[in-house]
């Protein structure tokens, strides 16, 4: 088997496993509902315990996977998803469940920065950001897979016995990218206050600072939309019902998938062309400025316009690829971490002001229509900022 298979395929699993994870409690909710009599809140809860774990784990990962490599860490990590796994479906209590779903957050922390390092270790910027892309493809497929194909479970098996069957799976999957090869990680000999020194060079260093911002307002606010505010946009701005709006979701999905596969089956190709990964990532982001101006006006029909933003959320990931290229591969666990982080800053930042800000509009007296409208044109106006500050550091 070629070498960028035997290392690909395994962490591929492993990010397909971590989506899947990611998003299975939206479909279960119903059961748990039912069942253990979880609130609205109970569920927020159970989410938070989660998302809590994943990102405040992200900067020491970062040293971790530089210090012991992305096989060792990320299958140790895969076991604690397992066992998380494994105490869900056992749970009978909130508390139960929400120290199982924080152990599942832990667990799933490292499946997208480990494989990023491994890819760093082994190859060139091209073949990097083409294998990058075709991860975050797994994590779309698992993140589909999560929705109606185990809907079809759930009645048939049960939510506990899925919990039973992903910890299993889990294991399995440990166990693949535990076998994977892997070059010397790089920093193993480093002392551990080196290491964190050159944590704090890379956040510190010009290169980051380029690229942080514009992947903090611009990734993190899709995310923030994706994951909440696109439905009420649609429903309060534009009058959708909630079946369309649902739609609108679907066509972001699918936009994101096929700018994954685009560029791992594609970036090589346009780089010939003169279509490097840096001028992919420039005009994308331009591109999706200018699709979310004309959704904040209302100009034009919706669904091009969202389903851009899903293509520009895909290109956008190339910029762990361009960012890691800026430093030695012994760095490249802490650089991606330190980035991720600041993606998820901004989504979870963005989440929270976005409601804030129309909670307070609409306090003050505008309807809900005005109030969405100039909330998201604040955030578009500090995403268009971001990356004109990106524009000027390139020509720095």
């Amino acid at each position: 088997m070629k070498l960028w298979l035997r290392v690909f395929l395994p962490f591929a699993a492993g990010y397909y496993f971590s989506y899947f994870l990611r998003n299975v409690n939206a479909v279960i909710a119903p059961e748990l509902t039912r069942e253990l009599g979880v609130s609205a809140a109970d569920l927020g809860l159970l989410t938070s315990a989660y998302l809590l774990a994943f990102g405040a784990v992200q900067l020491p990962l970062g040293l971790a996977l530089d210090r012991w490599g992305a096989r060792r860490v990320e299958s140790a990590l895969l076991l604690i998803a397992a066992a998380g796994c494994a105490l869900f479906a056992m749970g009978g209590s909130l508390t139960q469940l929400a120290v199982a779903r924080a152990l599942i957050g832990l667990g799933v922390s490292a499946c997208l920065m480990a494989s990023f390092k491994a890819f760093g270790q082994w190859f060139g910027l091209a073949r990097q950001a083409s294998l990058n892309a075709a991860i975050m493809a797994a994590g779309g497929l698992g993140a589909l897979t999560a929705s109606t194909p185990l809907s079809w479970a759930i009645p048939a098996f049960g939510w506990r016995a899925v919990f039973a069957g992903l910890a299993i799976a889990g294991v399995a999957v440990a166990a693949g990218i535990f076998s994977t090869p892997e070059k010397a990680a790089g920093a193993t000999a480093a002392p551990l206050r080196q290491q964190v020194a050159g944590l704090a060079g890379v956040l510190a260093s010009r290169a980051f600072w380029r690229y942080a911002p514009q992947s903090t307002l611009i990734i993190g606010g899709f995310m923030a939309l994706q994951g909440l505010w696109a439905v009420p946009w649609l429903m309060n701005f534009s009058g959708q019902t909630r079946e369309v709006a649902a739609h609108h979701l679907l066509l972001m999905a699918g936009g994101m998938l096929a700018g994954f596969l685009g560029i791992a089956f594609g970036v090589n190709r346009v780089a010939k062309l003169g279509l490097g990964p840096e001028r992919l990532l420039t005009g994308g982001m331009g591109l999706g400025l200018l699709a979310t101006l004309l959704i904040v006006l209302g100009v034009g029909p919706s669904e091009p316009l969202w389903l851009a933003l899903g293509l520009v959320f895909s290109v956008g990931n190339l910029a762990y690829a361009l960012l890691q290229s800026n430093y030695g591969p012994e760095l490249a666990g802490r650089v991606n971490t330190a980035l991720n982080l600041m993606v998820f800053v901004g989504a979870f930042g963005i989440q929270w002001g976005f409601g804030a800000a129309v909670d307070a509009l609409r306090a003050a007296g505008q309807a809900p229509r005005e109030a969405f409208q100039i909330s998201f044109g604040g955030l578009l106006a500090l995403q268009l900022a971001s990356w004109l500050w990106y524009l000027a550091d390139r020509r720095r």
